[in-house]
This record gives C-alpha cells, sequence and structure tokens, in this order.
C-alpha cells in the first residue's frame, strides 16, 4: 500500500510512519511548525519514504499528494491543551480547517480510508469513569473544540461522501521522539528530562489527578489494524488503566534509581481531573489490544532518553 502521514515528523506521526515503512510506501506532510526533521532520521533516506513540506492547511498541496494513495493517516494538528489556550487561532486553523481540506481532498483523489488522531480531551472533565464513546463531549480547551470537530466532519464525510472514517480518540501517549523540551511537552517526557538532570519533577495541582497513559507503539497498533479493517466511527485508544502522577513520579524514579521530592505548583486552565478509558469498542471493531503495559513502555521510553 501507499500511506500518506501528516504530522509525520511529530512525534506519534514519525513513530508511525517507521513503523509502516516496514512493508509500505509512506509519504510525510509536515510542515515542521511543531515536529522536529530530526524525528526523520534515518527515515527520509529510505527509498519507500517521501517527505514533503508543506502545511494541511494548503489544498492544492494535499490534493497533489493524495493521488493514488491507499489511505490517509492523519496526524497533523498543533498538540497540547495549553498551547491551544494560549493560541485559539493557530490551533483553530491546523486542527478544523486543516482536517476539512485532509478530508475533501481524500474524497477527491478516491481514498479509501482516513484514519483520524482525535484526543481523549473532547470528554472533559466529566466525573464518568470510564470514559465511553457513547458520552456527550464536553470539550474545556480550543485543542479539544478542533478534535471534536473533526470528529463530526469525519462522520458526515462517511454518510455523505462515502468516504471511509476512524476517528481515534488517543488517551496521555507517550514514548521515544516526544520531546521534552518544549514548553507545553507532555508529563512524562518533562518528568524524565528533569530527573535525569538532577531536577525536581515539576506537578501542577496535588498530583493526584489521575490518566490513563497509552504507549506509541499501542497507538501504532491500532492505527494500522484500525486502517485495515472495515470499522469506522469513533474509538477510544488507550490501556484501560489510570495512574496519579503521583505514582508517576515515583514509579520513574523506581525506574531511574533516582529520588527527588516533585515541586508542586497551581493547576493549568484546560486541564481534566481524571481519565480512563473504555476500550472495549476498539477490541470488537478492529481487534485492538495494548500489547505494552505503562511499566513497559516506560522502561522502553526512559532506555531512549538515556540513550540520546
Amino acid at each position: 500500500m501507499h500511506y500518506v502521514v501528516t504530522g509525520g515528523s511529530g512525534f506519534i506521526g514519525s513513530n508511525l510512519t517507521e513503523a509502516l515503512s516496514v512493508n509500505h510506501d509512506v509519504t510525510i506532510i509536515d510542515n515542521l511548525s511543531t515536529g522536529r526533521r530530526e524525528n526523520l532520521d534515518g527515515l527520509v533516506d529510505l527509498e519507500n519514504v517521501t517527505f514533503v513540506e508543506g502545511s494541511i492547511t494548503d489544498l492544492d498541496l494535499l490534493m497533489d499528494a493524495f493521488h493514488n494513495k491507499d489511505g490517509i493517516f492523519h496526524q497533523g494538528a498543533i498538540p497540547s491543551v495549553p498551547r491551544s489556550v494560549a493560541d485559539p487561532i493557530a490551533t483553530n486553523k491546523a486542527g478544523i480547517d486543516g482536517t476539512l481540506n485532509v478530508l475533501v481532498a481524500a474524497k477527491e483523489c478516491g481514498v479509501r480510508k482516513v484514519v483520524y488522531a482525535s484526543s481523549s480531551s473532547v470528554y472533559g472533565d466529566t466525573p464518568t469513569l470510564p470514559k465511553h464513546e457513547g458520552m456527550i463531549p464536553n470539550p474545556m480547551s480550543p485543542y479539544a473544540v478542533t478534535k471534536i470537530t473533526g470528529e463530526y466532519y469525519c462522520s458526515v464525510f462517511s454518510r455523505l461522501y462515502d468516504l471511509q472514517t476512524v476517528c481515534l480518540r488517543y488517551f496521555n501517549v507517550f514514548g521515544p521522539r516526544q520531546d521534552p523540551a518544549s514548553t507545553y511537552s507532555a508529563v512524562i517526557p518533562k518528568f524524565v528530562n528533569r530527573l535525569l538532570a538532577g531536577e525536581a519533577p515539576v506537578i501542577y495541582g496535588d498530583g493526584e489527578q489521575t490518566r490513563d497513559f497509552t504507549y506509541i507503539k499501542n497507538v501504532i497498533q491500532a492505527n494500522v489494524k484500525a486502517m485495515e479493517s472495515d470499522a469506522s466511527g469513533v474509538f477510544n485508544i488507550a490501556c484501560g488503566d489510570r495512574i496519579s502522577l503521583n505514582k508517576l513520579a515515583t514509579t520513574i524514579m523506581e525506574i531511574l534509581d533516582i529520588g527527588i521530592e516533585p515541586v508542586y505548583e497551581a493547576s493549568r486552565p484546560g486541564d481534566v481531573r481524571d481519565s480512563l478509558a473504555d476500550i472495549s469498542a476498539a477490541r470488537s471493531a478492529f481487534g485492538y489490544e495494548p500489547e505494552y503495559t505503562m511499566k513497559q513502555g516506560l522502561e522502553e521510553t526512559i532506555q531512549w532518553y538515556k540513550n540520546q
């Protein structure tokens, strides 16, 4: 097959590209605004991988790139809830305008299927756990608004234009290539990076908030199985388990054999209190089964950061 990965130089996109390139041709589209070129080291040298530098807001570019392609893995977005709070306009352009362009180009080029990267942030701070796909969305940030809007567009294009779409609601993905240096970086790379530097991890709030962290290789499995199946609709992708940030910090320190007391700061706007996924729908629809526990994922991730 020949697939396109939008946002292919980003954390998730580059890992997905690497996995796909073993058996398929891959075209990466990325404007490098948040992705990193070094994530593509070794990948763009492969004969079956093509890199196109450009934005998903450029419909003409997408029309050219999607010609004669079998499927689109739409990972392109401006990631991070805090970043969207700081700059909602840029988040909207990439997340909503960009997603609409991807769907239009896929329809016009006769692509079979689009697998769209959505987010658990669409659930907001509703107290019901675990989160299931039938719950009413309650977005609390511009980022979450773009993700649920993208889901609605996917649904409409499936109904109106017979374009197969699958929306995967990622829960707190982590793993190699996740940038720890960004102001808006996710919690695990920040914890690991600070601890490796001999500094205390910073926790926003009391640390008792919980997350269903998902190792990147589980996410790759979900994407590939969703693309290869006839499934359509919206699905949670996670491990189906949760851990507090306090326990997370302790676990990372145990793996590193380091003991440093965390520093606590005020909670951030837009952050949800608790997150836990019901993954039964993805299991039954396309055979998703998390192959890596959080502990296994943390061990592999920490080793990768050490090697950097």
